[in-house]
């Protein structure tokens, strides 16, 4: 069902034990709903209402995108050698244009916290905005 690359070795084990930071996106996609009266989008779960992402959920999304992260690294440190003649940051812009492209399951809040840790970790500089 996913549309995103993911290393599934031992997924059980690594979901109950990971920690979500604090600053991980709670609402990867927000609802948006019209009308003139105020709403809350909210799913029924367990005979409680919910609205975003639950514990279990958030940690969920919260290990597919560290594992993103890992494989964007190395993606990145590959098309470096592949492409010296781009600047890393010039060359971080088109991966992080290109993988927005791809259709992956992935909200824009995940997309910029995703990108934020692969520049943090090829550009040791770099400060992520907003996190």
């Amino acid at each position: 069902m996913s549309k995103f690359p993911m290393n599934h070795e031992d997924e059980g084990h690594k979901q109950e034990m990971a920690e979500v930071p604090a600053e991980f996106p709670w609402d990867p996609f927000p609802a948006s709903l019209s009308g003139a009266q105020s709403k809350v989008a909210a799913r029924l779960i367990d005979g409680r209402y919910v609205s975003g992402l639950t514990e279990d959920e958030r940690r969920g999304r919260y290990l597919m995108c560290v594992d993103l992260v890992e494989q964007l690294v190395e993606y990145t440190e590959r098309k470096h050698l592949q492409r010296p003649d781009l600047t890393l940051p010039a060359l971080l812009d088109q991966i992080d244009d290109g993988v927005r492209k791809k259709g992956w399951e992935v909200g824009a809040v995940e997309f910029d916290w995703i990108m934020g840790r692969v520049r943090v970790r090829i550009l040791p500089a770099y400060v992520p905005r907003n996190t």
